[in-house]
């Protein structure tokens, strides 16, 4: 079997590596594919793995040897799921392998958004502290979780692992969800989206994107939240308005933006949240950890090869 992997530095990067797949066949790895590129690289391959870089109708009609796709992330619009059913390809996902790290990566924004734990080192670098007439110097408050509202939009794997860690904060947690309230953790609090909004002190969002969730923080739903509210993204760039958020941020509407996904990625550099004061943005690296990292190479190895038995998992189509 030809595989070809298009994009597969983001997985490796240099402290991991693709060996464990080339025993199921001919692999060809890529660091990085170009659009342009993907036909020419692929010609003749049975089986292609991508993390980002798309398999449109296109690129899939003039592929006639392609059986498989795997897509190396959770989310799988990369692909043309009507092109690749209509030619009988199989495609599969990598489920929950970063959950931990992404809901690590959230209450690392939470915590250095209430507790300004960056804000400080940095002064101190300065020699602000070793300045000061007191043992204790601020500039900037400080806020205990410890009874706070926690909103948390999308209550999948990554959302009910947040949810939990806010619980042994003591945090109060709502939630919206499309499960039954019967089916929650009791303290999980199933709400409106608007009563989310409204009562929230810190909103997070775990939700996929879709036509109805695009932009669903935007100027009309910041309106509802409480003034200071902590908004964090760890899910998918477009869910949030960036020029509304950072209105919100300038105005003091919203006290802090959080996020480790923008719109564009890599982002422009005149995207409006690169520069607002209280906006703390990060690479795209919530998934990134080497223990995360390692389980999505493994569980992508043991996908194809379930493919190659005739016994596939993961499947999307």
């Amino acid at each position: 079997m030809k595989i070809v992997i298009l994009d597969g530095y983001t997985a490796t990067q240099n402290d991991l590596s693709w060996k464990s797949i080339e025993s199921l066949g001919d692999v060809t790895v890529f660091d990085r594919t170009c659009p342009e590129d993907i036909v020419g690289r692929c010609q003749d391959a049975e089986a292609v793995l991508t993390n980002k870089v798309v398999m449109s109708e296109e690129v899939i009609s003039c592929l006639p040897s392609l059986r498989y796709i795997g897509v190396l992330a959770t989310g799988y619009n990369v692909v043309d799921l009507a092109a690749a059913h209509k030619r009988g390809i199989t495609v599969t996902n990598i489920p929950s392998y970063s959950t931990n790290s992404v809901a690590q990566m959230v209450f690392a924004h939470v915590l250095n958004a209430t507790m300004r734990v960056g804000h400080y080192a940095d002064e101190n670098r300065k020699g602000r502290w070793s300045r000061s007439d007191d043992f204790c110097w601020m500039d900037s408050p400080v806020t205990e979780l410890y009874g706070k509202a926690l909103g948390v939009v999308g209550l999948g794997n990554i959302g009910s692992a947040v949810a939990r860690i806010a619980d042994a904060f003591g945090m109060k947690v709502l939630a919206q969800t499309s499960k039954n309230q019967d089916q929650l953790p009791l303290y999980i609090n199933k709400v409106l989206f608007d009563e989310l909004l409204e009562q929230s002190d810190i909103i997070t969002l775990h939700c996929p994107l879709t036509n109805e969730t695009r932009e669903i923080i935007c100027a009309d739903s910041i309106r509802k939240m409480k003034k200071g509210v902590i908004v964090v993204n760890t899910g998918r760039g477009p869910l949030i308005n960036e020029q509304d958020m950072a209105e919100a941020l300038e105005e003091g509407k919203v006290g802090a933006f959080c996020a480790d996904v923008l719109s564009a990625e890599p982002p422009s550099a005149d995207n409006p949240l690169l520069t607002c004061e209280n906006a703390f943005v990060t690479p795209h690296i919530a998934w990134a950890s080497k223990e995360a990292r390692a389980r999505l190479i493994d569980i992508a190895v043991e996908n194809l090869r379930a493919f190659i038995s005739g016994k596939p998992q993961n499947v999307i189509i």
